[in-house]
């Protein structure tokens, strides 16, 4: 009697399980049925838009079910919402450039369905490609890897990285003050040998330096180079450039987002997506600020990107390849990167990782 007990109450559970498991699937897959009577209408939308135009947005409804209305969110907020089935209209000039997800929940017979498609939010200016002078050739430490580099009072502020290169010379990341005339360092403070020093950019007599994989930024007084603390970073990323606009910081990881953030916290306070009327701009690299504007180097390019940092929007740009002729050639030489901006004289001060000189150059149309 007891085993026989033992035997029926094992076939119950079994049962039992059998029964859900069933049942589980059945939801499923009802719930999988839902979401496939109803799709986005992709033959009202392309693949890029730009900002002056308007998403049309409407349901193919293959089942002919009749549908209540459809709400619908771009990037997870919420756009707006139509009566039965009627073509929505969203326009774009609001949005952040970039991929926009668009998601529809669809209400139809008290059953609700979803169904999600992206497009890709591109500039609508057409870039200016800008020229240049030279107007002075400085001396420039050739075992400076630059990382960043910026004007503070008459002074140049540079942050450079650490590593090795094809030469097996070893250098140590630091960050230094320079006579910008003679290239003659006035004082540095290196970082530990196993950091990577990135960007930097000064605020409120105060130095901020990333660094590349520690997830850390460093703030320095300006006038001595000691450091005041360490600020971790607002998210797991790497550091590359850094500038900022006189209140927030403006920083690059590699990707085409620069990010602004809080000095006192370094914390997200908003980002835009670097973009061309055709693509998106990636490896975005040291900064500085400008009369309103953000000049990116693009690391491997040897160019410089002037951005519109409300938006992204590249607005010009401008080549500076030829000036790898014109610095002693040796076996670390590596490509352009570092702008420091002289108000005083308006003039643009760059370099790049392990050159010799350092080119003021003065920028037109």
């Amino acid at each position: 009697m007891k085993k026989r007990n033992i035997f029926v109450f094992i076939l119950l559970g079994a049962l039992v399980l059998s029964f859900l498991g069933s049942t589980i699937l059945s939801c499923g897959g009802k719930n999988e049925d839902k979401n496939n009577l109803f799709a986005i209408d992709t033959a009202n939308l392309k693949q890029q838009y730009q900002p002056q135009e308007t998403l049309a947005l409407q349901i193919t409804n293959a089942k002919e079910e009749a549908i209540d209305s459809v709400v619908y969110f771009i990037n997870d907020k919420k756009a707006g919402a139509s009566a039965a089935n009627k073509k929505f209209d969203f326009a774009l000039n609001n949005q952040k450039l970039g991929y926009l997800n668009i998601k529809a929940l669809v209400y139809y017979g008290g059953e609700t369905a979803e169904v999600s498609n992206r497009v890709e939010l591109v500039s609508g200016i057409d870039y200016k490609l800008l020229k240049y002078d030279i107007v002075n050739t400085y001396p420039h430490d050739m075992t400076a890897y630059t990382q960043g580099l910026e004007f503070y009072r008459d002074t140049l502020i540079e942050s450079t990285g650490s590593g090795s290169g094809p030469s097996g010379k070893r250098a140590v990341s630091d960050i230094r003050k320079i006579n910008y005339k003679t290239g003659e360092i006035y004082k540095k403070t290196q970082l530990d040998m196993a950091n990577f020093g990135e960007g930097a950019t000064v605020l409120n007599n105060k130095i901020y330096q990333l660094t590349y994989k520690r997830n850390e930024a460093y703030l320095y007084n300006a006038d001595n180079l000691e450091k005041i603390k360490t600020i971790p970073y607002f998210k797991q990323t790497e550091g590359w450039g850094l500038t900022n606009d006189g209140t927030n910081l403006y920083m690059t990881d590699g990707s085409e987002k620069i990010y602004v953030l809080d000095p006192e916290t370094l914390k997200e306070v908003d980002y835009i997506n670097v973009y061309t009327k055709g693509t998106k701009i990636k490896d975005v690299n040291e900064l500085e600020w400008v009369d309103g504007k953000i000049y990116g180097n693009i690391y491997q390019k040897d160019a410089i990107a002037v951005i519109d940092p409300k938006t992204g929007a590249v607005e010009a740009v401008l080549d500076l390849s030829a000036l790898k002729s014109k610095i002693t050639k040796h076996i670390d030489v590596d490509v352009l990167n570092g702008i420091a901006y002289n108000p005083k004289t308006k003039t643009f001060f760059v370099t790049g990782k392990n050159w010799d000189k350092m080119f003021e150059i003065r920028i037109h149309n």
